[in-house]
């Protein structure tokens, strides 16, 4: 019997639903936090080899990345729609109707891919230089940043092949891959940034080429499992599907509203940069500890969101009622407990933690009091994103996205603007301001779902 079949075997035996719902939301959930880690210990690779190479060359590196992240972000976005139709599709019995989620997905992102490309290479270098920024930094990010953008394609794709996986509830073949693109990073890293047998020394150049490395072997090797699964057949990969210009719609508009969502969230924090450097230096610097941390904590209830989305999308093709408010629930209680859990235990490690990224002691200082503060967001932050994952599992998109355009764009900025500034708060402003935002967008959320839960 394999795993996924002993798994499956075993959540039948549960004599309880909600333990039976609880044990597959955990194992949905732990290979898609782990995949998701494996993304930012990519990103963290790349800054230890190329920062121990050259500060000058990592400035170059955090510049490119800095101009293609929005981008990453709302293509991400925009294919959000495969998992929730194939997981849709599961839950009606329709395994068809799943292959066609994917040969959507996969043409989707092809052309998704393309046009970011197109868009980072003809506009970055540009932005880049109108930036007026000084000591040739637009100059060296220039070709990070085109090789960058000729990743997207092969992005896009694998982003999209690995998403119909999840769709399917098999979660654990893309965090292999995942690892194994790291590895593969790694050595193309060690080998290209600092100029290894016998290369030139292409510092945040070679970094780049890894990450393309790396995502290409994704795409690849994504698919190449898709193909050879043995019931591929059985899902339609191979097979043209019926043309449904309805599904295609819905897929595509469920991508809008979670690319529009991150685009505000995205927009709105990079914001608060701007905000701690209207403070000063220091707390530039302080920020960046907390944001860090609070990435690496948001990378759970990311891969709760997930998991809750395709159980609640399940439930939802299968006009299974209470199993979406049983799957839902679940998920919002694993993810509260994380988050109070978390907070509970880097509030007192603060002063431990924020020496780890920095050696200025003012510095140290000030990260220690914003990150201690900042644990108390850590729970709605998770919450929200969960929350919206799940409201757009049963069709609800367009809510979501007007709730962090408030929360964050509307609420987030302008507080933490006065907090910080006219009210002289400093960077416990931008924090309290953090806090707010969470809150209100947790609230209207988990408000949200259980209304649209009460009438059916």
């Amino acid at each position: 019997m394999s795993g996924e079949a002993a798994a499956a075997a075993l959540e039948a035996a549960s004599p309880h639903p909600i333990r039976r719902d609880f044990t597959r939301l955990g194992r949905l959930a732990g290979p898609v936090v782990a995949a998701r880690l494996g993304i930012m210990v990519m990103g963290l690779t790349d800054t230890i080899v190329v920062g121990r190479h050259s500060a000058k060359q990592l400035g170059f590196m955090a510049l490119a990345w800095a101009v293609t992240s929005p981008v990453l972000s709302s293509s991400l976005g925009l294919l959000s729609g495969v998992q929730v139709m194939t997981s849709r599709a599961v839950g009606e019995g329709r395994t068809a109707g799943a292959g066609a989620a994917l040969r959507r997905g996969v043409v989707y992102a092809a052309w998704i891919g393309v046009a970011a490309a197109l868009v980072q290479a003809a506009a970055g270098p540009p932005l880049l230089q109108a930036l007026g920024l000084k000591g040739g930094l637009a100059q060296g990010a220039t070709q990070p940043l085109i090789i960058l953008a000729a990743s997207m394609p092969s992005f896009a794709i694998g982003a999209a092949a690995a998403s119909w996986l999840e769709g399917l509830g098999r979660t654990t073949p893309p965090m292999y891959l995942m690892w194994a693109a790291n590895l593969l990073n790694l050595a193309v890293d060690l080998v290209l940034v600092p100029g290894a047998f016998g290369l030139p020394a292409l510092g945040a150049a070679g970094a780049a080429t890894a990450t393309l490395s790396a995502r290409t072997f994704l795409a690849i090797t994504t698919l190449a499992y898709i193909a050879l699964m043995k019931d591929a057949g059985r899902f339609a990969v191979f097979r043209r599907p019926p043309p449904s210009r309805a599904e295609a719609i819905e897929q595509r508009r469920i991508g809008y509203g979670a690319a529009a969502s991150g685009f505000f969230e995205t927009t709105a924090f990079a914001s608060m940069n701007v905000v701690a450097g209207w403070i000063g230096p220091l707390a530039v610097a302080a920020w960046a500890v907390v944001l860090n941390m609070a990435a690496l904590v948001f990378m759970v209830p990311l891969g709760l969101a997930t998991a809750t989305a395709v159980m609640v999308a399940r439930a939802f093709g299968a006009d299974d009622r209470a199993g979406l408010k049983r799957a839902a629930g679940i998920g919002f209680a694993m993810t509260a407990l994380f988050g109070a859990a978390v907070g509970l235990a880097i509030w007192p490690a603060a002063t431990l933690i924020a020496p780890l990224y920095t050696a200025d002691a003012a510095t140290v200082v000030l990260a220690a009091g914003a990150l201690a503060l900042s644990c108390v967001f850590f729970l709605p932050d998770g919450l929200q994103v969960v929350a919206a994952q799940a409201l757009r599992a049963r069709g609800d998109v367009l809510v979501p996205t007007l709730t962090h355009l408030a929360s964050y764009i509307l609420v987030m900025l302008p507080l933490g603007y006065a907090l910080a500034l006219p009210l002289h708060l400093g960077l416990t402003g931008v924090v309290v301001a953090v806090i707010v935002a969470s809150y209100v967008s947790a609230g209207l959320l988990l408000g949200r779902f259980w209304l649209l839960a009460r009438r059916g």
